[in-house]
């Protein structure tokens, strides 16, 4: 969906915003690594990741914009890019680049915004958050009103993996849960490149469910809510709340307001 092609001239100038979000997730991520093996994990839960106790103190306000950019493992910063890579990649073509930063911009600080407020009533004000999801969210709000007869994957199977390591968290021994731990991304990482073989049998361990656009955010959300009144589990569902909300209503007012070109756009997508 995205041209990665480099002119001699114009370097970096010519990569699309999506790929320029990425590298610059990626640079963030290990430029993390780099002050929390400095300055220690305090510093980093202070200045970089969005913690609502020291936000409600009037402290660490940075962190709104920080926290997007900021994952908290390899594996979370490689779930989050490989998703923006192929949502981002198809709204940036269909909106634009400068609709498409502000987009994403804004639906990651509303993400936080809505993350603190649900740590007020309902969570823990210690917990921090970090993560691009509240602003890819976002982006998939856009495509649900703009597409929403589009055709899209939900990979289930990582999400089934995910639940399943919380739940054995507690039953199993710390070693044992380790080992655990590791064999699940790597197999939370073969579901995903699944997806790009050519054979089909291979393709069915990610257990991808195929579903109409409009519908991908909420059977995101509303399950791992449910399960989150049980299970603590470790997603920001109302951070991807709240980014959604900012995508879905900045797509109503693209159709409000170009009512013939998201028509066409509508049309084209079916």
């Amino acid at each position: 969906m995205v041209s990665y092609s480099i002119q001699s001239r114009g370097g970096i100038r010519n990569f699309s915003l999506t790929t320029k979000i990425i590298f610059l997730n990626v640079l963030f991520y290990f430029v993390s690594l780099i002050l929390l093996a400095i300055y220690g994990e305090e510093f980093f839960l202070n200045n970089l990741a969005l913690t609502p106790s020291l936000i409600l103190s009037g402290k660490s306000l940075w962190t709104f914009i920080t926290s997007i950019f900021v994952h908290g493992s390899f594996f979370h910063l490689f779930a989050n890019m490989f998703s923006l890579y192929f949502v981002g990649g198809f709204l940036e073509k269909l909106i634009g680049k400068k609709r498409f930063f502000w987009v994403y911009f804004i639906s990651g600080i509303f993400g936080g915004i809505f993350y603190i407020l649900a740590s007020m009533f309902f969570g823990n004000l210690l917990v921090p958050a970090v993560g691009a999801s509240g602003a890819i969210f976002g982006l998939l709000g856009v495509l649900a009103v703009l597409v929403p007869y589009s055709r899209i994957y939900l990979i289930a199977g990582p999400l089934i993996l995910i639940v399943l390591e919380v739940l054995l968290d507690g039953i199993l021994p710390a070693n044992l849960l380790g080992v655990v731990t590791v064999i699940f991304n790597i197999l939370i990482i073969l579901m995903i490149f699944s997806l790009f073989s050519f054979r089909s049998s291979f393709r069915k361990i990610a257990l991808p469910i195929e579903l109409p656009m409009w519908s991908l955010p909420f059977v995101a959300i509303i399950p791992l809510s449910i399960i989150g009144l049980f299970v603590s589990l470790p997603i920001g569902n109302s951070a991807h709340f709240g980014g959604l909300v900012v995508g879905v209503l900045y797509g109503f007012y693209l159709r409000k307001k170009y009512p013939r070109k998201t028509n066409q756009i509508r049309r084209a997508f079916k």
